[in-house]
């Protein structure tokens, strides 16, 4: 994603535009049944965040519809499916973009006095790209016309501080891929291990087989 021959945008630049470019796409028909179009070659980092937001923007308006108190206790069932496996397809893909990033820095030479972070930086990211989601969707609130004087003010008062989250959060991020790249901090990637969607260890699955 970076180009070391030229000055380029910094990661998260590019990370967020990305983002913003997949809720955009979604919200074009606002339908979680839409069928993704990925704009971006299949095996680039570009192609992995675009998919991760949208797997995002789907879950979110999976959480929304699950909500509805007039729910059919059927469909709610269903619904709670697919949130069950679009988080199994979050937690897969933050793990391929960790793996990304290993790779990416594989050659780097860590410096003895290299410290390890708190969390991995596709974790890092994917709040990223939840943030992007809230900004989005707190401006909507934001732009609402039905809404009451002190509801838009109290959705802009979030909203200024969901931005200034962002500014800090892609900067940190930033920092930390530098870290990376000079060899001051070293990564990992550790598997989530999620055991109640594994029918060997979740105890209420494999009693019954």
């Amino acid at each position: 994603m970076r180009n070391k021959n030229k000055k380029s945008m910094l990661f998260t630049e590019q990370a967020n535009q990305i983002f913003n470019r997949a809720i955009a796409d979604y919200h074009v028909t606002d339908n979680v049944d839409t069928p993704i179009h990925n704009p971006y070659p299949k095996d680039s980092i570009e192609y992995s965040l675009y998919l991760k937001c949208w797997i995002d923007t789907v879950q979110w308006h999976f959480e929304d519809l699950i909500r509805d108190p007039h729910i059919n206790p059927v469909e709610a069932l269903s619904l709670k499916r697919r949130i069950d496996k679009s988080n199994q397809d979050r937690t897969d893909l933050v793990e391929e973009i960790d793996s990304w990033f290993r790779q990416h820095y594989s050659e780097v030479k860590v410096l003895p006095e290299a410290r390890l972070n708190t969390e991995s930086p596709a974790w890092a990211i994917d709040r990223l790209s939840i943030l992007a989601l809230k900004i989005y969707h707190m401006q909507e609130q934001v732009e609402r016309q039905d809404a009451e004087a002190d509801h838009i003010a109290k959705c802009q008062a979030k909203l200024n501080v969901l931005l200034e989250q962002q500014k800090d959060l892609s900067l940190a991020i930033d920092q930390l891929l530098e870290d990376i790249e000079a060899g001051r901090k070293y990564m990992k990637v550790y598997r989530q291990m999620k055991m109640y969607n594994d029918p060997a260890t979740n105890p209420v699955l494999y009693k019954k087989s």
